[in-house]
């Protein structure tokens, strides 16, 4: 069947017809490099049928004169001649260099949205891709048609967050630098509470997956996210294309995802001092290693305000960071760190101490084992904000959320019903036993501002129903169970003439 006369695709379809794509792959990729070769190519094919249906609706419109029809502005993105994906299918050898040779073209005709979006990869390699294999893949991609017709830009995307999250799942531990999952982002949406006008920015933007979470929260509530602006940065080349890819697909247009070291070169800036944001949320790398410590010295942006971060653990520069880029008065951040960021002594323990003293810290999150790729430690969410509700100034709410996930046998998953619960527990904003606890400042000095969660929230003890004379006669029942054992083997060891 020609792909042009294919009804619209269903999600499933779309998503079983597009993992079958880095089947094709297997054996001469690694499956954590099936992102770097599948995310390109699908995204290539995809504006292409788009362009072609644009085009055939500007010929219809210009009453079939092809000079009007090829007017620029008719076109989200242009193609330009010979870079169509027609053409590259047309191509028996040296795929590769066809490959690679139109994705250039096409992010030079559209340098102010596609600069460098298709990523570096050789596709003129050989060695590691053969035109056989090529071509294989590219047959595969045009067995179907994925104009806006045939797949709608929310279909489309959320197919792309269905591969990102199964790469995520096969490569496992190379994922954490680009995947977060969805529940862990849904419930810091839901705690952040996004709104339309307002700015969003992630300064370890990964695959942008925080901020299509952003849109989505602003959506269900009934804001309209075209008043929605996003911002992201991200160091990993690969992952930045992914992320500017991810929002294209879902049919966003204003959002800026910049290539480059938020630590070392933050990219927004003003004049000389960090662009402020309404909302601040990120999953940074846990544990950071020579992050940038040599730039942090003398950091023209001051953001070692609260102290110099040690050079072996990045995490609170990342906390400096996003706080420093909130704005005034209604900014607020949330961010993924590790459990040991809580209560590590020394640099870190003199931030934590300066950062509860400017009263800044309104809860911090433990949530459960194993959820995180690349990690089984259990990780935490802190929220941060300039003006604090009244019932929380000079108070830190602690939420032991660790038994909240359902075990996988490789991942264990948070679900809908442990983020409304620890969802719940957060708006609540009261003592649960052995779930929250509110402490005040005071408590937290006295702790020598250590924020380990379980020295606030104390499991619940169980008392054992049993009374007093129950205990006793189950006493004395084991003690004639013992001797009955032990006349038994006496009997045993005469049978054998041992005694």
């Amino acid at each position: 069947m020609d792909p042009d006369e294919q009804n619209t695709l269903s999600l499933s379809e779309l998503e079983s017809w597009l993992f079958e794509a880095a089947n094709i792959l297997r054996g001469p990729i690694d499956a954590a490099d099936f992102k770097t070769y599948i995310f390109p190519l699908l995204f290539l094919k995809r504006i292409c049928d788009v362009y072609d249906e644009e085009y055939d609706a500007a010929l219809e419109e210009a009453h079939e004169n092809i000079e009007e029809a090829e007017y620029r502005e008719n076109f989200r993105f242009l193609i330009p001649t010979g870079c169509h994906w027609k053409t590259i299918r047309g191509q028996s050898e040296d795929i590769g260099k066809a490959i690679q040779d139109a994705m250039r073209c096409i992010e030079h005709a559209n340098e102010r949205t596609l600069s460098q979006i298709f990523g570096d990869v050789q596709w003129s390699n050989k060695e590691r891709l053969p035109d056989a294999l090529l071509k294989d893949l590219i047959e595969h991609f045009s067995e179907k048609n994925l104009s806006n017709a045939s797949v709608e830009p929310d279909i489309a995307g959320r197919a792309y967050e269905y591969l990102i999250k199964k790469f995520a799942d096969e490569s496992n531990k190379a994922a954490g630098e680009f995947y977060t999952p969805r529940m862990v982002i849904r419930l810091m949406m839901r705690i952040l509470k996004p709104q339309e006008r307002e700015n969003i920015y992630d300064p370890a933007v990964g695959t942008a997956g925080m901020l299509l979470e952003a849109l989505s929260y602003v959506q269900e509530h009934g804001g309209d996210i075209n008043l929605l602006h996003l911002y992201g940065q991200e160091k990993n080349m690969t992952t930045s294309s992914i992320a500017r890819m991810n929002l294209i697909l879902h049919g966003r247009e204003d959002f800026q995802i910049v290539r480059g070291d938020t630590l070392r070169n933050p990219a927004f800036v003003e004049q000389d001092r960090l662009q402020t944001f309404d909302c601040v949320v990120a999953n940074p790398p846990f544990s950071l290693k020579k992050w940038g410590e040599e730039v942090w010295e003398h950091d023209p942006f001051g953001r070692n305000f609260a102290g110099m971060p040690p050079q072996s653990y990045g995490d609170f520069a990342w906390v400096q960071h996003m706080i420093a880029s909130m704005a005034k008065p209604n900014g607020r951040m949330a961010i993924v760190l590790p459990q040991g960021a809580l209560f590590r002594k020394g640099a870190e323990g003199r931030i934590r101490k300066a950062l509860l003293e400017m009263d800044l810290l309104e809860g911090v999150i433990g949530l459960g084992p194993n959820l995180f790729y690349g990690t089984t430690l259990a990780a935490c969410i802190l929220v941060f904000r300039w003006q604090k509700e009244e019932r929380l100034r000079g108070r830190v709410l602690f939420i032991d959320a660790s038994g909240e996930y359902q075990k996988g046998r490789n991942q264990n998953h948070l679900c809908p019903e442990h983020v409304d619960r620890i969802y719940a527990w957060y708006e609540g904003c009261q003592d649960v036993p052995g779930a929250v606890r509110v402490a005040t400042l005071d408590e937290i000095r006295g702790e020598d501002h250590n924020l380990n969660i379980s020295l606030y929230v104390e499991p619940v003890v169980e008392e054992d129903p049993m009374t007093a004379e129950e205990g006793l006669e189950r006493v004395k029942d084991a003690a004639e169970a013992c001797v009955e054992a032990e006349e038994r083997l006496k009997r045993l060891l005469a049978e054998e003439g041992v005694v």
